[in-house]
């Protein structure tokens, strides 16, 4: 009996030691946690640096341009729109323009059918034949006068006759020359019921508001035409802006569909008061004329409003990373973290920083910044 007690003493003994075994084996086995590994944080060894020499520098004051963007359309100023009209009305005879048509300046651009036109061809006529015969009748009596056979009240009855028939055939002759009729080549045989209306610019046609057969009436609109040569650029501008601007401040023009495409301009005058919203319109001058710009086209324009030493660094310095900016900086030796940058205007090879006080005295690095980014993105997935 004795010794089975003692027997089944050692059995305890010998599991307990057994446990104790495996607990430490499995602690031993079990993986050793240390600090976490900074994923910002890159290291070179002395082969990749000669691979990739590394160069760095500090802030520097660089002189930067403001950049102010804008969005406005091209638009015609008042005298290079010309609305056509014809000032005694009639039908549309004839026209043959259309919306986007080249016209040149003393083009028949329609005509005009009126009976009114007889009528005042048939007066003035009437007024120069009245006319040439109270001119005779004054030349008479002029003559009788100076012979005194006969009165002053005649001759002067006479010549205010002349007078009176003179002032109506002018008047009569400029009416017909409102309507491009030449009185000086108004005959009683050549007396027309029609007459031409003529472009009075080089440009293109805008609008056709009538058709042939129509019955148009002196205050109507015929046709809109645009003189391109002088089209300009309207931009919107909010009141925070507008002080920024001034007259003769160079502006860079492009649009949304060729943006490749640079204008060359200047603020012509900047506007004087702000709609419901805030804005104001300021009116650009294009250096020369461009065909492709068209009145009412959408364009962006940036203007270079003022002049400042800002913070910056080199533009090969700023790495870009899931739509954000980031900088190297060197750590210790050989060893650099990957920091946010807040950026804003870029010039003559640097870019100007804005969270510059997370910069001051530390050392960017500035050239292969973009090695260190895919040696650090690299090592990151390797490591998971």
């Amino acid at each position: 009996m004795k010794t089975l007690k003692i027997k089944y003493q050692w059995i305890l003994v010998l599991l307990w030691i057994f446990s104790a075994v495996q607990c430490t084996q499995k602690e031993e086995s079990a993986p050793k946690t240390g600090a976490p590994k900074d994923e910002n944080t890159v290291s070179l060894t002395d082969a990749q640096l000669r691979n990739a020499p590394v160069e760095t520098t500090e802030l520097s004051m660089q002189s930067i341009s403001t950049v102010l963007k804008l969005n406005g359309k091209i638009d015609v100023p008042p005298q290079n729109l010309v609305s056509v009209s014809t000032p005694l009305g009639g039908y549309v005879k004839s026209t043959g323009l259309l919306p986007g048509m080249k016209v040149s300046k003393g083009q028949v651009i329609a005509v005009i059918e009126n009976p009114q036109f007889v009528q005042l061809q048939q007066d003035y006529l009437m007024a120069k034949s009245k006319y040439h015969f109270a001119q005779l009748d004054y030349n008479r009596q002029k003559k009788l006068n100076q012979s005194q056979a006969s009165s002053d009240k005649v001759m002067q009855m006479a010549q205010s006759e002349m007078n009176s028939q003179q002032i109506i055939m002018n008047a009569i002759a400029q009416q017909l020359q409102l309507v491009n009729i030449n009185a000086g080549s108004v005959t009683a045989g050549n007396i027309r019921k029609s007459v031409p209306v003529y472009s009075s610019i080089n440009g293109f046609v805008r609008k056709v508001n009538v058709n042939i057969g129509k019955y148009v009436n002196p205050s109507d609109v015929l046709f809109e035409l645009i003189n391109p040569a002088d089209i300009h650029l309207n931009l919107k501008v909010y009141e925070k802006d507008l002080a920024m601007l001034k007259t003769g401040q160079r502006i860079v023009a492009y649009s949304n569909i060729n943006p490749d495409k640079k204008y060359d301009g200047e603020i012509l005058l900047t506007g004087k008061d702000l709609d419901g919203n805030g804005i104001a319109d300021v009116h650009c001058h294009f250096e020369k004329y461009h065909p492709e710009l068209i009145p009412g086209m959408y364009m962006n324009a940036e203007v270079e409003t003022e002049t400042s030493f800002s913070n910056a660094v080199p533009e090969e310095s700023i790495v870009d990373f899931e739509g954000k900016s980031y900088v190297f900086v060197e750590e210790k030796k050989q060893t650099y973290k990957m920091v946010p940058v807040t950026t804003n205007e870029s010039e003559n090879g640097f870019i100007q920083i804005l969270n510059f006080q997370d910069f001051k005295g530390k050392k960017i690095v500035t050239k292969n910044a973009y090695t260190l980014l895919m040696k650090l993105k690299n090592t990151s997935e390797d490591e998971e």
